[in-house]
């Protein structure tokens, strides 16, 4: 019988540090997608804050309490990252287990907004994009999804297939932002 060794998605690949930006793999625990059945948005955002402390966030949004977060990932989706969902929500919405399915990691420094500048289509300065703003974009040709946590810090997720490809482009990004420093 063969002996499978689990690896995270970046586990050869991170950390990574160059100009003073850093991208390390975040363990964010699970990740469960919530979708709630049409007309049942009010109910699972209820059940939602009932048993984990945050509603359904607003498009573009983040939310947080103590050790989860909701996080909007598109029309009629919700991640939520931490722990595993109340068993009530499967009542009035879709809930299925993403925690394999992304790589995740967190992007940190000075230079962290020009960094992305470089990858990505949106304008994620401060002052268009503060803490707990999220988008659903591109990353260079990835699908991906950035989260602001705080004035230098992004969360990044992508498909986990994507991973090298993410710390690749990162790379580059990142060493063309130092050369011009």
């Amino acid at each position: 019988m063969v002996e499978l060794i689990a690896r995270t998605p970046c586990q050869a690949l991170l950390p990574l540090e160059i100009g003073g930006v850093v991208v390390r793999e975040e363990d964010v625990g699970r990740l469960t997608s919530i979708m709630p059945y049409r007309g049942q948005h009010a109910a699972v955002s209820a059940t939602l804050k009932a048993a984990h402390g945050i509603e359904l966030p607003a498009p573009g949004r983040m939310y947080e309490a103590q050790c989860a977060q909701a996080i909007w990932f598109g029309r009629g989706q919700t991640m939520l990252i931490g722990p595993a969902p109340d068993a009530a929500l499967s009542r009035d919405a879709a809930l299925t287990d993403q925690s394999d399915a992304w790589a995740v990691v967190r992007l940190h420094g000075d230079s962290a907004e020009d960094v992305l500048a470089r990858l990505v289509p949106v304008d994620l300065r401060a002052a268009s994009f503060s803490c707990g703003h999220t988008a659903r974009t591109r990353l260079m040709h990835l699908a991906a999804s950035i989260t602001r946590l705080d004035d230098r810090t992004f969360r990044i997720m992508v498909f986990r297939s994507m991973a090298m490809t993410l710390v690749h482009d990162l790379k580059t990004a990142m060493e063309g932002v130092a050369a011009r420093r």
